[in-house]
């Protein structure tokens, strides 16, 4: 199979359940290939990272995609995502990523593990009750969903009232991230767009009215004080970015690594007794199953990667999945092992874009796998859980379990240091 019909594989339904069969096709052909002119596919780790951290390479911005694409301000949703820190290249990105930038410090994140901590051990406590009959329950739609919107939610000002709107308005809108979308789903993330822009301009008018101690306050008073730092499209589309975003992939990590810790009941065990284990153990499920399987970027200037040579002008597809199951980075790469040396997966990006949430992502899950697998003790799959056909964020449609009726006690225990693997 050479690149081009590889590529085309990994874009069809199957291809998308499970793209890692196709990713280890292409990189049969190396590192770096070209599968079509202009066109690059990179499944290499260093390759990758480089492009990530090279200033040559940057994203679609809006010249570029008035070339491509001349009427995509018709768009709600790409207008949208074109205005925010995801879509922009220094020094807009820049601009844009400081603003925000107080509010993800490592100081910050640490201070809300209380805070994640309690909420995880409530949705906790929903689903034993909701299961103790034996009654499967979806930790999709009851914990993985919940838990890192609510966080995200509280740092935004976000009313808890208005949480469950968003999981359908983020769904349909992040359907624009795909390499390859219909008319039928530009229509549906153009609705999800149109009704997050519509939620915030609400929020950004009560802020003004009353202000409070959140992300959206602080984010509305930079651009009523000063338009050019901010302006009223950024601000909307940055707030819409900062939601899905803080959620989104955090909701796939925690439906993905479930799956693979109940899937490796050795391992899983050794977590639930060693709780100090978790860093270590999601870097690992984030290599493993990556929330975030793809980006791309564009070369302003000629580069040579993997040595291939890019011209100006060419995209290259960075498969993060792929990437992140490279054996020259690491070891039997389809293995699931969370003692690995210094994974560093590329899950989260690397360089000028590298996730602003990072951090609490990590948090959250470090958080969430030591308390399920604590509390819920007989946690098991009750049947198959359902993908979602998409390849740029890859995660769970449902994915039932059962729990047991004794469930362990609230909050998380004291590392007991390190044990023997």
């Amino acid at each position: 199979m050479d690149a081009s019909e590889a590529v085309a594989l990994l874009m069809s339904p199957q291809g998308r359940l499970d793209p890692y069969p196709t990713y280890e096709r292409l990189r049969a052909h190396g590192p770096v290939v070209e599968a079509a002119p202009a066109f690059f596919v990179v499944t290499g780790y260093a390759e990758a990272d480089a492009i990530l951290r090279d200033a040559r390479f940057g994203v679609l911005d809006d010249d570029l995609r008035d070339n491509l694409w001349p009427g995509w301000r018709q768009s709600a949703a790409v207008a949208s995502i074109s205005r925010s820190m995801l879509r922009t290249n220094p020094p807009d990105h820049t601009r844009l990523r400081r603003l925000a930038a107080g509010a993800f410090t490592p100081r910050r994140i640490a201070a809300m593990r209380d805070v994640v901590t309690a909420q995880a051990d409530q949705l906790i406590d929903a689903m034993a009750e909701r299961g103790r009959d034996g009654e499967p329950v979806d930790v999709m739609a009851d914990f993985a969903y919940p838990l890192p919107v609510g966080v995200i939610c509280a740092l935004l000002g976000v009313p808890p009232q208005d949480r469950p709107l968003f999981r359908r308005w983020a769904a349909d809108l992040t359907g624009i991230l795909e390499p390859e979308i219909t008319p039928e789903d530009l229509a549906v993330a153009d609705r999800g767009a149109t009704e997050l822009s519509d939620y915030f301009a609400e929020l950004v008018a009560a802020r003004r009215r009353a202000p409070a101690d959140d992300l959206t306050t602080a984010l509305v008073q930079v651009h009523d004080a000063d338009g050019d730092r901010l302006s009223g499209e950024e601000l909307l589309a940055n707030l819409v970015v900062l939601l899905v975003a803080g959620f989104e992939t955090t909701t796939n990590l925690l439906g993905n690594g479930l799956v693979v810790l109940l899937d490796h009941p050795r391992e899983a065990t050794a977590l639930r007794a060693h709780p100090d284990f978790a860093p270590e153990y999601v870097d690992e499920l984030l290599r493993y199953d990556s929330p975030v399987q793809l980006t791309t970027r564009r070369s302003d200037a000629p580069a040579r990667v993997g040595g291939m040579e890019l011209p100006a002008g060419s995209w290259a597809l960075l498969l993060l999945g792929a990437a992140n199951r490279d054996p020259r980075r690491f070891p039997e790469p389809a293995r699931f092992n969370p003692w690995r040396a210094q994974p560093h997966p590329l899950s989260f990006g690397a360089g000028p874009h590298y996730c602003l949430g990072a951090g609490l992502a990590r948090l959250e899950a470090q958080v969430a796998f030591p308390l399920l697998l604590r509390r819920l003790p007989g946690l098991a799959l009750a049947g198959t859980p359902r993908r979602r056909t998409r390849l740029t964020l890859r995660g769970y449609d449902t994915l039932p379990v059962t729990v047991t009726a004794a469930v362990g006690d609230r909050g998380t225990p004291a590392g007991t240091g390190p044990a023997t693997p």
